[in-house]
């Protein structure tokens, strides 16, 4: 048996191949009942592709509605497999054509074939008689030859394998006649051969076998039991030999299908006619019945259109004798819009990137409906307002294609409504609602929230401590919107930026690697990268600006008069010097800038306070009042150069003056610096004198010894002309007016001559290597103080 289906089912498929190769469509042929993973034929060969082609395209077999698939494919063979097990006789019933019909749909481009597999009927099913037991009355007065119809068997399956004949087993009575009906149907009859006799034998029972030609044969058998009676010589006639019947599906429970209606002539109970089906299936068994006295044929089950659209049965009527007739009832299920289209979505790409271009397809939609001619029809659409449109493809289907450029940043997912209405009346209509997200692409670079930054900076700042930071958005998602800082290389005097400035590279604060000083450098640019992490990056830059603000770090440096060390400067003061009178100034400078560098002078100390003034902002020494003869010649002041810094910072220095007209009249200038020395260290004497009192002598020996050796020397007139070097300035000396500073060129010179009370001053004459230090003295004789030479010192202020 085995052979015998494989051999068929090789047979067809080669056959309804070819058949199908020429109409363009794919056709297999398979025997019902096949094992599952059986191959039916090779879907990509028969294609002309090759199995991958068929699985890069995404090939798959569609049905219509919610029918069962029954077939698959092996997507690495190519094969068109049998995945469930098939039924013929429940697939398709009593029809004789039964057949699974896909549509394989192949994607990329879309592409769409027709795929028949005709189920070939295997002899499953035997024959099957309504009634184990027929009984039958028969009159003794029968006549030879007379006829008796009997139940007709039923066999599910079809063709060859239904019912082809009839065998009734040997008896002395009857013989069996069996006939053909008009739709290809085997009934069976008994022909009286020998008349009957009650009084020998009112009993006679029979043997009846039905067989199909399936191969194996399958059979049925049914007992006759006759009854020997007296003559009923008259069978019930039906109306009609066929009985055509409309019906509405969703027709109620209970409605009257039709009515069948035989009548008898014989009289009596050999007249009584009642009914019964006498070929039915056992789904139709569960949807109609009838009324055995009155022919009504009721509903009793649900009908679909969309299930079965017709229906075909046999009636039997029958006498009080047994003898019957039968007819035949077809009922046609009319279709209503009962069903509304059904959307199915094919290929649904849930993720579409911003960047596709327009016309790029999303979904493949495929519309169905159950219902029939007008009801099915149905189109599809969606809401407006949209970048997307459908687009009617083969047959059914429909692809939604975008229609513009998509911006994820703007709209990140679309939900589309997809609506399908049917041309029923009324309509109906179905909707399903499909998410779509719009999958990112870097095409946004970072935007820094500022066009660019500036940021101060307070000098001797703490290296590490933070400066300020700059901030970028990148609208992107997830690492395309991510956003790394960097430093663009770049050289800041001459030194590389990473040495001044470091960033974080997720926050993007910016943080000082040393400390800076404001008398370096007051200002510097950076330029900062922001770079996201997509692929390739994008990234954009900005500058940032830095001002070093000044702090109070530099203490005021004196310019004139020199330090003390260097050369001793000496100032000649006239005796007839008025009140008001510029007596010198003190010159000084600040590294620092702004109110850090404004300079204010006091004098400290004095050796007499109330003879000289010095201007609090000018630096200028100026005379109280008129030089009197009972001043002291020598004369020092202790100057204070404050500045206006947050804490204020200063530094002093000594100016020494010499009130005389008459440079013979000059005693030893440096006794004025041993003399303010001395006042310095009065208090280290003292101590020194207490605790070492063995070597005071000694050192006042040694102090005398040196007064001695002085004074053997010549005198020192004065050491004229001063003059600031230009070396001395701090290199980030700026010079100014209105700062309490004098410029480096702004000199005095006084002119004097031997013997004279007055002396003349000279503004604004620039001298700059004139000045004579201090261990340099004018040598002086005697002889040419006594001839009157003149001689000239030059006083730089």
């Amino acid at each position: 048996m085995n052979y015998h289906l494989f051999s068929v089912f090789l047979l067809s498929i080669v056959l309804q191949f070819l058949i199908g190769s020429s109409q363009g469509d794919i056709s297999y042929s398979i025997p019902e009942e096949i094992k599952l993973g059986s191959v039916i034929g090779n879907i990509a060969n028969d294609l002309g592709l090759d199995a991958m082609t068929l699985s890069v395209r995404e090939t798959r077999l569609d049905v219509d509605g919610n029918t069962r698939l029954y077939c698959g494919i092996n997507s690495q063979s190519g094969d068109l497999v049998v995945a469930e097990k098939i039924d013929r006789e429940k697939l398709c019933g009593q029809r004789l054509a039964c057949s699974l019909k896909y549509e394989l749909v192949l994607e990329n481009p879309l592409e769409l074939h027709r795929v028949t597999v005709k189920i070939e009927d295997v002899n499953d099913n035997s024959p099957r008689f309504p009634s184990e037991r027929i009984q039958l009355e028969i009159r003794e007065s029968a006549d030879k030859g007379q006829r008796f119809p009997l139940n007709e068997a039923h066999d599910a399956d079809v063709g060859i394998n239904s019912i082809q004949g009839y065998i009734l087993d040997n008896n002395d009575y009857f013989v069996l006649a069996v006939h053909t009906n008009r739709d290809g149907g085997k009934y069976s009859e008994l022909v009286l051969e020998r008349e009957l006799d009650r009084e020998q034998q009112d009993q006679v029972t029979l043997l009846l076998t039905a067989v199909d030609g399936g191969k194996p044969q399958r059979s049925g058998t049914a007992v006759i039991q006759i009854t020997v009676l007296d003559a009923n010589d008259n069978i019930p006639v039906f109306s009609h030999e066929q009985y055509n019947v409309r019906l509405a599906e969703m027709s109620p429970l209970d409605t009257i299908v039709t009515a069948v209606s035989a009548t008898d002539a014989d009289e009596g109970q050999n007249g009584k006619v009642s009914y019964d089906f006498s070929r039915i299936s056992d789904k139709e068994a569960n949807i109609f019945s009838i009324n055995k006295d009155s022919g009504e044929i009721r509903l009793i089950g649900e009908i679909d259109f969309e299930e079965e659209t017709y229906y075909e049965m046999r009636v039997q009527a029958r006498d009080g004798s047994g003898l019957v007739s039968n007819t035949k009832v077809i009922v046609e299920i009319q279709d209503i819009n009962d069903n509304a289209p059904e959307i199915f979505l094919k290929s649904l790409k849930n993720y579409i990137p911003e960047n596709a271009n327009p016309g790029t397809e999303v979904v493949i939609i495929n519309v169905q409906d159950k219902d029939s001619h007008g009801n099915k029809e149905a189109r599809c659409e969606i809401e407006p307002n949209v970048p997307f449109k459908l687009i009617p493809s083969i047959k059914n289907y429909y692809s939604l294609v975008t229609t513009t450029e998509l911006d994820r940043e703007i709209i990140s997912d679309y939900n589309i409504t997809i609506t399908a209405t049917d041309e029923g009346s009324p309509p109906l209509s179905s909707s399903k609602t499909i998410h779509l997200r719009i999958s990112d692409v870097n095409d946004n670079p970072p935007v820094f929230e500022e066009q660019s930054y500036s940021a101060y900076v307070t000098e001797n700042n703490k290296p590490g401590s933070s400066m300020c930071s700059v901030t970028a958005r990148d609208p992107d998602w997830r690492q395309n919107g991510t956003v790394v800082y960097s430093l663009l290389p770049s050289e800041v005097n001459g030194v590389p930026v990473s040495s001044y400035v470091s960033i974080n590279g997720d926050t993007g604060v910016l943080h000082a690697v040393r400390a800076f000083d404001y008398e370096q450098f007051r200002s510097f640019k950076v330029q900062v990268v922001a770079r996201d992490n997509g692929s390739p990056p994008l990234s954009s830059n900005v500058t940032v600006s830095f001002s070093i603000t000044d702090e109070n770090d530099n203490s005021p440096q004196i310019l004139y008069p020199a330090p003390e060390g260097n050369s001793l400067m000496t100032e000649m003061v006239p005796k007839a010097a008025l009140a008001g009178s510029l007596i010198s100034k003190v010159i000084a400078v600040d590294a620092d800038s702004g109110q850090n560098a404004w300079l204010s002078y006091q004098i400290v100390k004095s050796t007499d306070p109330a003879l000289f003034t010095i201007g609090l902002h000018s630096g200028e020494i100026r005379a109280l009042r008129d030089i009197s003869e009972s001043d002291n010649m020598k004369q020092s002041l202790v100057i204070s150069v404050k500045d206006n810094g947050q804490p204020s910072l200063s530094t002093t220095c000594a100016v020494y003056l010499l009130i005389s007209d008459n440079l013979a009249e000059v005693p030893e200038l440096k006794d004025m610096s041993y003399e303010d020395s001395n006042n310095k260290l009065t208090s280290y004497l003292i101590i020194a004198l207490v605790s070492v009192s063995t070597l005071s002598l000694t050192f006042i020996g040694i102090i005398f010894a040196v007064r001695m050796c002085q004074r053997r020397k010549p005198r020192m007139l004065f050491d004229g002309a001063v003059a600031i070097p230009s070396g001395y300035f701090p290199p980030s000396y700026a010079e100014g007016d209105g700062t309490g500073t004098l410029r480096s060129s702004y000199n005095y010179d006084a002119y004097l001559t031997t013997g004279s009370r007055t002396s003349d001053f000279k503004f604004a004459r620039s001298y700059t290597d004139n000045t004579l230090p201090a261990d340099l003295t004018l040598n002086l004789s005697q002889d040419s103080i006594n001839n009157g030479s003149n001689y000239s010192a030059m006083v730089i202020i």
